[in-house]
C-alpha cells in the first residue's frame, strides 16, 4: 500500500512538473513572440524617426534658404521703397510749391479783378449820374420845346398865303430848325447899311420904326427889287423866286433903334448861293 501510494505520489509530481515545464515553455514562446513584435515595431519606429529627422533637416535647409531669399528680397524691396518714398516726398514738395504759387497767383488775379470791378462800378455810377443828369436835361429841353412848339402859330402872310409856323423868339426858331421842314437863315440888318446876301436873295433895311414896331425892307431877287413897306413885327413877309418859283418867307421878330433881326425861310431843295442855311 505504501509503495502504491508512493508510486501515485511520484506520478502526481511528474504531471505537475510537466505542466510547469509546459507553461514555462509557453511563456517563453510568448515572450519571444512579443519581443520579436516589439523589435519589429521599434525598427519601424526607428525608420520613421530617421525619415522624420531627414525630412526635418530638409525642411530646415529649405527654411534657411527661404529665409535668405526673403532677407534679400526684403532688402531689395526696402531699397526700392526707400527710393520711391524719396521720390514721393520730392514730388509732394514740388506739387505743394506749385499749388502755393498757383494760389498766390489766383489771389493776385482775384484782387486785380476786384479792383477792376470796383473801378467799373464807380464808372458805371458816374455814367449813371451823367445819364441821370442828361435825362433830366433832355426832359427839361423836351418840356421847353413842347412849350415853344405850343406857342408856334401859322398865319396868313402879306401875299395872302398861309405861312409856315412862325418863330417869335430864337428858341422857337431852334424848334423849327429841329423839325427840318425848311431852311432857315438868321439875319440882323442895320438901317442904311449895304444889302445882306442870304441864300439867293439880298435884304436891306430901308426904314425902322421901333416905337410902332414897323419897318420897310428892300428884297432883291431874280434881278428885281421888291419893297416890303410898313411891315409889322412877326408878320410873314412872302415872295416867290427861282426858275420854278417857290415861296420864301421873311419874319422880323425883333425891332430896335435902326436895327431889325429875324430869319429867312426857304423850302427844302431851294437854290442856295454863297450863304449856307442855318440849321
Amino acid at each position: 500500500m505504501k509503495e502504491e501510494t508512493g508510486v501515485i505520489a511520484g506520478r502526481d509530481m511528474s504531471g505537475k512538473l510537466l505542466i510547469v515545464i509546459a507553461l514555462t515553455a509557453l511563456l517563453a514562446i510568448g515572450a519571444l513572440v512579443w519581443c520579436y513584435g516589439l523589435s519589429n515595431h521599434l525598427s519601424v519606429a526607428e525608420k520613421k524617426l530617421a525619415a522624420a529627422e531627414q525630412k526635418n533637416e530638409q525642411l530646415a535647409a529649405e527654411q534657411q534658404g527661404l529665409a535668405s531669399r526673403l532677407r534679400a528680397t526684403t532688402e531689395t524691396l526696402g531699397q526700392s521703397v526707400g527710393m520711391t518714398q524719396k521720390q514721393i516726398e520730392l514730388k509732394t514738395q514740388t506739387l505743394m510749391a506749385s499749388q502755393v504759387a498757383a494760389v498766390r497767383a489766383q489771389n493776385a488775379q482775384t484782387a486785380k479783378l476786384e479792383q477792376e470791378q470796383q473801378a467799373a462800378v464807380k464808372q458805371i455810377g458816374d455814367v449813371a449820374t451823367d445819364v441821370g443828369g442828361a435825362k433830366a436835361s433832355i426832359v427839361a429841353t423836351q418840356t421847353d420845346l413842347a412849350d415853344t412848339k405850343a406857342q408856334l402859330q401859322r398865319t396868313i402872310g402879306d401875299a395872302g398865303v398861309m405861312s409856315g409856323l412862325i418863330a417869335r423868339t430864337h428858341d422857337e426858331l431852334e424848334t423849327l430848325k429841329h423839325k427840318g421842314d425848311r431852311n432857315y437863315y438868321e439875319f440882323t440888318l442895320q438901317k442904311g447899311a449895304q444889302p445882306t446876301l442870304l441864300s439867293t436873295v439880298k435884304l436891306q433895311a430901308k426904314k425902322v420904326d421901333d416905337k410902332h414896331s414897323k419897318y420897310t425892307l428892300m428884297v432883291s431877287a431874280d434881278d428885281r427889287n421888291i419893297e416890303k413897306k410898313d411891315k409889322s413885327l412877326d408878320e410873314p413877309v412872302q415872295f416867290y423866286t427861282g426858275k420854278d418859283p417857290v415861296l420864301y418867307e421873311i419874319v422880323v421878330n425883333n425891332i430896335a433903334k435902326n436895327v431889325i433881326s429875324g430869319y429867312l425861310s426857304t423850302p427844302k431843295g431851294a437854290a442856295q448861293s454863297m450863304a449856307a442855311p442855318t440849321k
